[in-house]
């Protein structure tokens, strides 16, 4: 009972946090957007987000104990095992049928390192108007983000790889949608060519890994500029590329 009421608590703060729908909706909004030949999600679980793909959309699904329920797309081939194996067995370009996926969902071990690496391999089947979509990347509190898990809310640290981003990689182009309950950030200008994360992997995993909850915190400036979580904002920025200096309505 205990965990429960602890649950419902944190869902509640998650809701006031970041008020509006949840992040399947804007997922839904995206694909809807975008309408993606390719889809790519790393961390499948119930098929929940899967599910959000649209008919016609190729989908390669990757989750080492995937628990599928209801429907699953069409389309859609599940890979049972981890991201770093399916990356070491097979080519995703030839898996997907095409050189590059158009849109792609980490949201599978909450670790800034594994996310990190799931970042990596991505971008090397990337187009130039690809999108990596990050759950968790507006955590709610120290507890739900710790790297230990002690909470059936839980978020980890997954964070820190949208700050690594926006501080290494200055060519890409990044937004964080204030969507409940922690986040869906989306990177795009991708660069399949760009060595800057995989040759400096054990040093930017040993400083980001190292950032506290305090951290994100006390500096919010060296985290991606964020979006309210709205349709037409949305659709902008995946349809748009670049906004204006200053941004529209609503970024922050």
């Amino acid at each position: 009972m205990y965990g429960f009421l602890r649950l419902l608590l944190h869902q509640i703060q998650a809701a006031k946090a970041l008020p509006g729908s949840r992040y399947l909706t804007a997922l839904r909004w995206i694909h809807e957007t975008l309408r993606p030949a390719t889809y790519v999600e790393i961390g499948v679980r119930w098929g929940t987000s899967l599910r959000e793909a649209l008919p016609e959309t190729a989908c390669v699904g990757i989750d080492p104990s995937p628990r599928l329920r209801g429907r699953t797309p069409p389309n859609a081939r599940i890979f049972a095992m981890t991201s770093d194996a399916f990356f070491e067995r097979y080519n995703l370009a030839e898996v997907l049928g095409a050189p590059q996926f158009s849109l792609a969902f980490i949201d599978g071990l909450h670790l800034f390192e594994q996310a990190f690496q799931d970042f990596i391999h991505l971008e090397q089947f990337a187009g130039p108007r690809s999108i990596i979509m990050i759950h968790d990347c507006l955590p709610l509190d120290r507890v739900t983000s710790d790297r230990t898990r002690t909470t059936d809310f839980y978020s980890g640290d997954v964070w820190k790889l949208a700050r690594c981003l926006k501080e290494q990689r200055p060519d890409l182009r990044i937004a964080t949608v204030r969507a409940r309950p922690t986040g869906l950030c989306l990177v795009g200008g991708l660069n399949r060519h760009s060595d800057v994360l995989a040759r400096r992997r054990d040093e930017l995993i040993s400083h980001y890994k190292a950032l506290s909850f305090d951290d994100y915190k006390n500096a919010p400036s060296r985290m991606p500029d964020t979006i309210d979580n709205n349709f037409a904002l949305i659709g902008s920025w995946v349809k748009a590329g670049e906004f204006p200096a200053g941004g529209p309505p609503g970024w922050a």
